[in-house]
């Protein structure tokens, strides 16, 4: 077979295989980092030296190169390149093109976390959270040099990764998060009693580590040698760095976000950093599971058709995915506002009205987020990077003044600082979806219009059904557990699936003709008996 027609081979990849793969591993991510949320706020204080403030603040600025550089960053910038070396049948190419880059980004992260390290008190004090007191500053100050070069550990695994992905490998890549997770929580009871809430940095660090051994697993018989190499002449290697920077910065603006918003729940009262954190990551679950785990899937084949010159495939294959994440996110979103109480109190008791109040907030943010993840891939498959940079700038600017506006403790609060980001996650897609109309007249068609007005309609259902099940399931004054609160959380989004399930199955909709035709292959397939 020869090298275009193996890469051609190599290419047919099976977004539905790997998007089971991803949300699997992904659910389970977010089931462990929601548990170590929960078991950091039931085993440290809201307030004091030792406070959760200073634990979620600590992470920040870290926080901040990880999702620049390693979370997404690189794979969009970098995969396209590969796809097409991988097109040519140039595995060399694709190896040389990843040493170089992994090496050229371990430097720089180095030096990044050099100087997370020894600023790290100023950090904290100045730029994150000024409202914290000394000696919640020198705690978050120690955790942060803890983790200060875990930036540099996720980003060779992230180059790592998307080399993997785009040879159609994701297990490595799916299962090495979940060992970080799992690294914190037991630090939570290894150090709980010594060195205490600094602990989860030292957990956070050997967690970092152990996932990117997990991750250089994934390499095996892939005929990858690492070199200390950079191929400052290839033409590749300039496209990339070309395109990195406005990823990351990209990237870096919901960072710069998370950052604005820790520095003013910082003024606005003890344990607001808690409360507005905690609602921030049960927002994040669902954008996780549904947006980055069906879009990554779907990136390494929507690469594929435009290496082949197909931008009609390209096209077919992405309104495909962007429908079914609609389809998926709806009745999600519609849980997680009716169900807000439920999620506040299992992730928090002591805090869980406040959580609730800011969390149902975020629900609009979250349906958007969702959109975001495979809209922003349109034109990360294009190559181009510097679209949604700009808009991200634009949009960062507008988050800004509304949080800084709505914040105000004589309108919002701190729900102010929700409200703003569901504003602005709305505002941003708008703006995008309204220049991919520009650049492809064809793109959104009546077809694709009518689908989406009919995912609507069977979503008024899914809200009818939510809302008599959470009648039926209250959530009580006393409840509190993970199998009471659970036990309810459960059977409300079991009903609302089904509900939605069988509702666009009257209404026709192509979404769910893949989850019927496996229920009858499992109910009606004749099972085999050795007799």
């Amino acid at each position: 077979m020869n090298p275009r027609a193996l890469a051609k081979k190599k290419s047919r990849i099976n977004i539905g295989n790997i998007a089971v793969l991803l949300i699997a591993t992904s659910l389970t991510g977010q089931v462990l980092g929601f548990l170590r949320t929960k078991l950091v706020n039931a085993n440290f204080p809201t307030t004091g030296p030792h406070s959760t403030d200073a634990y979620f603040a600590a992470f920040n600025v870290p926080d901040l190169f990880f999702f620049t550089i390693a979370a997404g960053a690189l794979g969009v910038a970098f995969m396209p390149f590969l796809s097409d070396k991988l097109y040519k049948g140039d595995r060399k190419g694709m190896w040389e093109l990843s040493n170089s880059l992994m090496n050229f980004l371990a430097i720089l992260m180095f030096f990044v976390g050099l100087i997370m390290f020894f600023f790290a008190g100023p950090l904290i004090k100045h730029v994150v959270a000024p409202g914290l007191g000394p000696a919640q500053v020198r705690t978050a100050a120690n955790i942060m040099r803890l983790i200060a070069f875990n930036p540099l550990l996720f980003t060779i695994s992230g180059v790592l990764t998307s080399t993997q992905q785009t040879l159609g490998r994701f297990f490595f890549y799916a299962i090495a998060p979940l060992f970080y997770n799992v690294s914190i929580i037991l630090s939570i009871y290894i150090f709980k009693h010594n060195i205490g809430l600094v602990g989860l940095g030292l957990g956070a660090l050997i967690g970092a580590i152990v996932q990117l051994l997990v991750v250089s697993l994934g390499l095996w018989k892939l005929g990858f040698h690492w070199k200390p190499l950079i191929n400052w002449k290839s033409r590749d290697f300039h496209g990339v760095l070309r395109n990195l920077p406005p990823r990351s910065l990209d990237q870096g603006m919901d960072q710069v976000e998370n950052i604005v918003e820790t520095h003013i729940a910082s003024g606005l009262g003890s344990g607001n950093i808690t409360f507005y954190n905690n609602a921030f990551i049960l927002s994040t679950a669902p954008i996780l599971l549904i947006g980055t785990a069906i879009s990554t899937a779907a990136f390494p084949r929507l690469n594929a058709r435009l290496s082949q010159g197909r931008p009609d495939l390209f096209r077919k294959d992405f309104l495909m995915v962007i429908r079914a994440m609609i389809w998926i996110s709806a009745p999600l979103v519609v849980i997680c506002y009716f169900c807000r109480g439920y999620l506040a109190r299992l992730i928090y008791v002591r805090g869980s009205p406040q959580i609730a109040a800011i969390f149902g907030f975020l629900c609009l943010a979250i349906f958007f987020r969702i959109m975001y993840s495979i809209i922003s891939r349109w034109f990360y498959a294009q190559k181009d990077t510097k679209t949604p940079l700009f808009v991200s700038l634009f949009t960062i600017g507008l988050n800004v003044v509304l949080a800084v506006t709505l914040s105000n403790p004589k309108k919002y609060g701190v729900e102010g600082l929700a409200i703003a980001q569901s504003i602005v996650a709305s505002v941003e897609v708008f703006i995008l979806v309204v220049i991919m109309l520009f650049r492809d007249h064809k793109l959104f068609n009546i077809t694709f219009w009518g689908g989406v007005g009919r995912i609507i309609s069977v979503t008024g259902f899914s809200v009818v059904a939510t809302f008599i099940m959470i009648s039926i399931y209250p959530l009580g004054f006393n409840d509190r557990g993970i199998f009471t609160l659970g036990s309810k959380l459960f059977l409300i989004t079991f009903v609302t699936f089904a509900v939605h399930v069988a509702v666009s199955s009257l209404f026709d909709l192509e979404e769910v003709r893949p989850i019927l035709d496996k229920v009858r292959k499992v109910i009606l397939s004749p099972v085999k008996l050795d007799i």
